[in-house]
């Protein structure tokens, strides 16, 4: 099977966890994987990513001189990925070209005969180049922000790789606007449902959040809501909010504003140790997501899929992915941003009997075992990846492992 170069501006990445499970699922499934990054970051990672951490091929720890051989040993598919190079606008061309080049070199002396990026920004773009001057496939994941909020070159990219994969029906929709003859898969991200697993904690009443604290998670919606019930119905819902990002101190100002900061928690970051530990105890995870100002949005979050693998029901936006992962029978969806009707499902959830929202967990699990696994997912991007053409760089060659 093939041998994957995964491109990558950066890894790990705390909110990325997917990055790391599609890559040990690729691995179960007999794919050798090569993770090549573009820059370095300070975050260890998830106890489950330090392995690829430690073997991670990052760009800067090797020297500028690589770069040279591939320059003077093109492969005949080159002139597709210097038409990319410039038909592209948003990168600059020498850095493009250049640091693709060094991908290139570092990709061959590994014995990769197939490139994948991971978003469709840089990533992508790096990922085109390096793999039409070496001679081999490339495909390419997007994801939220590098669809909808920071576009770059995207029809080009859609057109040069000879995979998009979308992550949810409507970004598989967006792209064949956006590329009409474009090869794209619709594969949506799964979790290991052996990491993240019901518990025997007792039901400890409070509903849970997890995410970035963002425009696009409608944490504003949700805080209207919970003011609308504690006003017209006298009752408080409680919420534990986990998670770190650039409106916190803005929302906690707003949470105390509208009179729910006592029933509000905000926890910060928590590792996926935490979360498969203590989520399990929570009433039902709360997923208000909507669209930015700026067009951000999440398109198929993991979050709401580790919470059916433990058994959490879901309560969410009928907004991009959620409409084909959440069902009647698993949870409950809700208008976008509509606080009025998200507090009224918040409601009527609450007053369900504990054997009715324990049914809707189990329920939810059972279809994540059946459609949303890392390994549902790895078969399905292994399949895409094995079936494209099997070709192998034909300017030089290299035996699979030697070191760049």
């Amino acid at each position: 099977m093939k041998t994957i170069g995964y491109v990558l501006a950066a890894f790990p990445v705390l909110s990325e966890t997917f990055i790391g499970t599609e890559m040990r699922a690729m691995e179960q499934q007999g794919h050798r994987v090569v993770p090549i990054v573009l820059t370095k970051n300070d975050f260890p990672g998830q106890d489950a990513d330090k392995p690829l951490v430690a073997r991670a091929l990052y760009l800067p720890d090797f020297p500028h001189q690589d770069g040279l051989q591939a320059l003077l040993r093109p492969s005949l598919t080159a002139v597709r990925g210097l038409a990319f190079w410039i038909a592209q606008c948003k990168s600059p061309r020498r850095s493009l070209l250049w640091t693709s080049l060094r991908i290139a070199a570092l990709a061959r002396a590994t014995g990769c005969d197939h490139l994948h990026g991971h978003f469709a920004g840089p990533a992508a773009a790096h990922a085109i180049v390096a793999a039409r001057w070496m001679g081999v496939p490339v495909s390419f994941t997007g994801h939220g922000h590098d669809i909808y909020a920071i576009r770059e070159d995207l029809p080009e990219k859609l057109q040069a790789t000879d995979a998009a994969i979308a992550v949810c029906n409507d970004m598989a929709a967006e792209f064949l606007r956006l590329a009409p003859t474009a090869a794209v898969s619709m594969i949506p991200c799964g979790v290991n449902p052996n990491r993240f697993q019901p518990g025997e904690q007792q039901d400890n009443g409070r509903y849970l959040f997890i995410g970035r604290l963002v425009e696009a998670k409608g944490l504003d919606d949700l805080f209207q809501a919970l003011h609308q019930i504690k006003m017209a119905q006298r009752q408080t819902i409680a919420v534990d909010i986990i998670g770190d990002g650039p409106l916190r101190q803005e929302l906690e100002h707003e949470a105390a504003r509208l009179g729910i900061a006592e029933q509000v928690r905000f926890l910060g970051a928590r590792p996926n140790q935490w979360i498969a530990a203590e989520a399990p105890a929570y009433r039902a995870l709360l997923c208000p997501f909507k669209p930015a100002r700026n067009g951000e949005r999440d398109s198929g979050p993991v979050v709401a899929k580790e919470a059916m693998a433990m058994g959490l029901p879901v309560i969410a936006t009928r907004f991009m992915g959620f409409k084909e992962m959440i069902t009647p029978e698993t949870g409950v969806l809700v208008p976008v941003g509509d606080p009025t009707a998200l507090a009224g499902a918040i409601l009527t959830f609450d007053a369900l009997p504990a054997l009715e929202r324990h049914r809707l967990g189990q329920a939810g699990r059972a279809r994540l075992l059946a459609l949303f696994t890392d390994t549902a997912q790895a078969r399905a991007l292994s399949a895409v990846i094995e079936n494209l053409p099997q070709r192998r760089p034909n300017w030089g060659t290299a035996a699979k492992g030697d070191a760049a």
